[in-house]
């Protein structure tokens, strides 16, 4: 996911009360002492009937409604927690420092935990929206981190371009390699994020975004260097209010961010480039240790229920996997959008991230930290 920073909370919800007080820095250390307490007092849940259910999710990623939903629907009780990224998510799951059930990473994270044996296979018997909603593009895509689709079910996706404003450029922006351009010194707004980063440099130079070739790494920091006197600043939310203010003329940008955008300034306009991008997939997982197993199924499930992906995409704006969701937008412009649901079959080069190894990780990381201190 992308962090979003639009959407609002509804305060009547308690479970989002005590998410509130914990952003607030009040409650966060009695909160997980007392949800491990919960979790200890409550014992196995397995059962599917009733008990309860502990999800972790990123922030301000699903419509708390549709949690009010299943809680009335089902007799189930959730408990919500929140994560800012993947790389503070991990080390919770790794470490167990709170049984969760039911998690939404991002795909090269999927990836590093089914390699770490912390995931357990989906049973589609028992989730069969998931088999009947989402579509099969996605899944297809979905194998480049879960080779077999038996880890992860889609919840939301998405494409990483470009957002140009068209009163600030002389000319249509359809390349990444337009973001060397001197020209637009000081107008271009970059991913304070190493793996997108370095995706656009990647794929300007030809490369792969998955690669681990050293010398292709290496060319790829020198020509972030190269680009950085260019560079306005490497940001992540900001992109989008920069953007709508007019005080950038070109940002890379995630495509549910793209949309927001074009409703607040529509001289904004969202390109996937001609070298190719990422393609990028949240997806719901089960813990191998989750207390909860069939309730986690049942959420899955009723997540992947088309009404249910239809409220949680007209929620965060980032786009549904969930096909028979799609069908049931009745806003013509967005149903047929090409920013939201773009035919992916037309672009080349589309690729989504793997996780790449320790040794690969760590390499990104001292060539970003050069990019950065330069």
């Amino acid at each position: 996911m992308r962090d979003t920073g639009i959407k609002k909370i509804k305060s009547n919800n308690k479970i989002l009360k005590i998410m509130s007080a914990m952003k607030t820095g009040l409650i966060h250390s009695a909160f997980i002492l007392a949800l491990m307490s919960v979790l200890c007092a409550c014992g196995d849940n397995d059962s599917g009937v009733n008990g309860q259910v502990v999800v972790y999710n990123w922030g301000e990623y699903i419509d708390p409604d549709t949690i009010e939903m299943f809680e009335e629907e089902t007799g189930i009780k959730v408990i919500y927690d929140e994560f800012e990224n993947n790389e503070s998510m991990y080390p919770k799951i790794e470490y167990g420092a709170v049984s969760y059930d039911v998690v939404c990473p991002s795909d090269y994270m999927i990836s590093k935990m089914i390699q770490n044996d912390l995931l357990v296979e989906i049973n589609y018997d028992n989730i069969p929206n998931a088999r009947a909603n989402i579509g099969a593009q996605y899944y297809e895509q979905s194998k480049g981190f879960d080779p077999d689709n038996k880890y992860s079910v889609p919840y939301c996706w998405g494409t990483v371009g470009i957002l140009y404003n068209k009163a600030m450029v002389d000319e249509p922006i359809t390349s990444w390699a337009q973001l060397w351009d001197e020209k637009y010194i000081d107008d271009i707004l970059m991913q304070d994020s190493v793996r997108d980063a370095f995706m656009v440099a990647q794929k300007r130079n030809g490369f792969s975004m998955n690669t681990t070739d050293p010398e292709e790494l290496e060319q790829t920091r020198d020509s972030l260097i190269e680009q950085k006197p260019l560079v306005q600043a490497y940001v992540i939310d900001q992109v989008r209010d920069k953007m709508i203010g007019g005080e950038a003329a070109i940002g890379v940008i995630y495509s549910g961010e793209a949309i927001y955008t074009q409703w607040e300034n529509p001289d904004l306009v969202y390109v996937i480039p001609e070298e190719g991008t990422n393609v990028w997939i949240d997806s719901w997982v089960i813990l191998k240790n989750s207390p909860n197993m069939k309730n986690a199924e049942k959420f899955i499930d009723f997540m992947c229920r088309s009404d249910i992906a239809l409220k949680n995409f007209e929620y965060i704006t980032y786009s549904t996997p969930n096909e028979a969701a799609q069908a049931l937008i009745t806003d013509d412009s967005i149903r047929n959008s090409e920013i939201a649901f773009p035919d992916l079959s037309k672009y080349n080069n589309l690729e989504t991230f793997s996780y790449l190894g320790e040794d690969a990780e760590r390499l990104y990381n001292e060539l970003w930290k050069e990019v950065k201190a330069y």
